[in-house]
């Protein structure tokens, strides 16, 4: 797979495959990660990238000159491409999303600043748009980057042991069960015991029952949405 970043701020996205799992599939060529920079191809005497909004509004919008020839270039050289672009104006991200993404080869993530980008960029050029949640953040490197690391952990390879991906949250209606580690009393709080006994079958049983409990807390909405509605009785 590969990701290309078109970014103002590249090197803050840069740090975040430096270590760790993303960096190990790297390593491997499982993953390439390139960076396009709109001020690159801005035509501005001083390479500016924004400008008033029409119609009014407070803030800057990126204008279309740049982006239109960074994504003509993207475009020219890759022909299999797939455009994202990260809005908070746009559907949920959810995790078929990401494993539906994971059988592309190339993606790019458009990251918009100041007050958004202008429509007419996205209206060309994006095969999908996303959100990452109903709030708003100063730009779209975090949500890019959210998205790309979701995608990236359903790629063959990426993961050290792919049988991780079968219990994770959002695979079920279900959240996941709450995990613990050695040692087995730390401070005064314990492992619960039937995870200490060995039988297996009792441990999932006591797992489900406890991913039930978390998602009828947590996220009720989860189990309407999916039609399991026997989980809340």
């Amino acid at each position: 797979m590969t990701y290309t970043f078109v970014t103002l701020f590249p090197n803050l996205i840069e740090g975040y495959f430096k270590d760790s799992i993303l960096k190990r599939a790297i390593d491997k060529d499982i993953l390439e990660i390139n960076y396009l920079n709109p001020r690159d191809y801005s035509k501005n005497k001083h390479f500016k990238v924004d400008d008033t909004a029409i119609g009014g509004g407070a803030g800057m919008v990126m204008n279309p000159q740049p982006l239109f020839d960074a994504l003509d270039d993207l475009k020219s050289r890759n022909e299999n491409i797939h455009i994202v672009f990260l809005t908070p104006v746009a559907k949920p991200f959810v995790q078929n999303d990401a494993k539906r993404l994971a059988n592309k080869t190339h993606i790019a993530f458009v990251s918009g600043r100041y007050e958004g980008i202008d429509e007419r960029v996205i209206e060309k050029y994006a095969d999908e748009v996303f959100s990452i949640g109903d709030y708003i953040l100063t730009g779209g490197e975090l949500a890019s980057l959210v998205i790309c690391d979701a995608v990236s952990r359903n790629i063959d390879g990426v993961l050290g042991n792919a049988q991780s991906l079968e219990v994770e949250s959002f695979e079920t209606p279900l959240l996941e069960a709450p995990s613990f580690s050695k040692p087995k009393i730390y401070e005064g709080l314990c492992v619960p015991s039937e995870y200490l006994k060995g039988n297996h079958s009792k441990i999932r049983s006591l797992k489900l029952a406890l991913s039930e409990a978390k998602t009828k807390f947590f996220r009720p909405e989860q189990l309407i949405k999916h039609n399991a509605e026997q989980y809340l009785l």
